[in-house]
């Protein structure tokens, strides 16, 4: 059992990993559904499932069921080994997926999964150059981590060569106005493919994007934008690698939210959501592209590549989002959560955008105008505390000079009750911070 010691002074042993950000100031020991319930008792709502992972909630009665069934009979086997839920796995979500992307690779994180994904296209067209968007997550490991421009750039030596920045098509902050004081993107994103082509060798390999960008600040691309990209990368040779490690599974209202531009990415690389919680990636291609991989000798061998376990689950976490209708769901009670939010930002001054789509929004703090520079970040911190304080958990996304930007994800299988009372919770933070600051 763990010493009194340990809970008194949880970072005595532990590595902060985060950055500059604190760990939560209490430590859970229990979730269930929507709640997440710490040491003392206290019950929080969760508005971000988790780390932005578990749609179906916390200890879903099926993943539950799954997980002591399938730990019992095969856990985890040789990488080389192939087991019934792992090709079930990979059949079934070709069979969510248009045509071409029918060939899977099972792993553990959207990091892996990116880092797989960038890898394959590399050699495929045998080139070495990857642009991402200049406010981008896309993971902490090598390949990943050069393609991830929102953090964690600075200190850690060169970056890999060949790695361009695409600017945001931010449509509340545009760099890029047309007459009407309105984002001009296509302006925008023809400068910077001029800026790309400009420092290219003449090696560009692949684009790699999310198609609602999450830790950036929940941008949602501009309508005709993800096909104008796809555009240029088709004029260049380039592969269009989609990350929709937060967006992908119901989340925003369709099963993907690339589908919602009617573009088919050369790649697809998906994770947290489709293990609802549990360490559940997979990248996802053509059959041409796979075999001209596999004929230059495609290497992505790691210790937990096809384990059965965490398949397993992946095809439970597929049966209840088809039984339950949760992209059904994820849009109705988006609309209802987005409307909600549309009234609290007219009641509050310092709210001055709310967007997004399905259950994964984004409201943006401008609290520079009211309390000076730096204002909106102090504020986003202090509402964040206040909320964890009146029972609700909410991430913050603080980017410099951006302000704070909440992104706002509960699970697929809320209840209204639920979202109404979060929203509430966060009204009442809101106030107070105001106030006091």
């Amino acid at each position: 059992m763990p010493s009194e010691t340990a809970f008194a002074d949880p970072e005595r042993h532990l590595v902060r990993y985060s950055g500059h950000g604190a760990f939560s100031p209490e430590l859970v020991v229990r979730a269930a559904g929507t709640s997440v319930f710490t040491e003392s008792g206290r019950e929080l709502l969760d508005f971000t499932s988790g780390q932005m992972s578990a749609i179906l909630g916390h200890s879903h009665p099926a993943i539950v069921s799954t997980v002591r069934e399938q730990v019992a009979r095969l856990d985890h086997l040789h990488s080389g080994m192939l087991s019934p839920p792992v090709v079930e796995l990979a059949r079934r979500l070709a069979g969510t997926l248009p045509e071409p992307l029918d060939k899977a690779l099972l792993l553990t994180t959207g990091a892996e999964a990116n880092e797989a994904a960038v890898r394959m296209a590399k050699l495929v067209t045998g080139r070495h150059e990857i642009v991402s968007f200049a406010r981008s997550w896309h993971g902490m490991t090598q390949a990943a981590a050069n393609a991830t421009y929102s953090a964690g750039r600075k200190g850690y030596g060169p970056a890999a060569p060949g790695n361009f920045a695409l600017p945001v098509p931010d449509r509340y902050r545009p760099s890029i106005v047309d007459a009407e004081g309105n984002l001009d993107w296509r302006r925008q994103l023809d400068l910077g493919f001029e800026m790309i082509d400009a420092q290219s060798v003449g090696s560009l390999a692949a684009c790699l994007v999310e198609p609602i960008l999450s830790s950036g600040g929940v941008v949602e691309l501009p309508p005709g934008y993800l096909a104008a990209l796809a555009e240029k990368c088709r004029e260049r040779g380039m592969l269009l690698i989609l990350d929709e490690a937060q967006t992908g599974l119901c989340r925003t209202g369709d099963w993907y939210a690339f589908q919602h531009e009617g573009v088919v990415p050369d790649i697809l690389t998906v994770s947290k959501t489709l293990g609802a919680g549990l360490p559940l990636a997979a990248v996802l291609t053509s059959p041409e592209i796979e075999q001209r991989a596999h004929d230059r000798g495609f290497l992505f061998f790691t210790t937990h590549v096809s384990d059965p376990l965490p398949a397993a689950v992946g095809n439970t976490v597929l049966d209840v989002l088809v039984r339950d209708r949760l992209d059904e769901r994820a849009r109705v009670l988006g609309t209802a959560l987005r409307d909600r939010l549309d009234k609290l930002a007219a009641r509050h001054e310092v709210v001055g955008d709310v967007r997004g789509r399905g259950l994964l929004l984004g409201m943006e703090l401008v609290g520079d105008d009211v309390l000076g520079p730096g204002g909106a970040d102090r504020l986003g911190a202090a509402v964040t505390a206040r909320c964890f304080e009146l029972g609700l958990h909410m991430n913050i996304v603080q980017l410099p000079g951006m302000g704070g930007i909440f992104r706002i994800a509960p699970p697929l299988t809320a209840g209204d009750e639920e979202i109404a009372r979060g929203v509430d919770i966060l009204d009442e933070a809101l106030t107070d911070a105001s106030r006091d600051l």
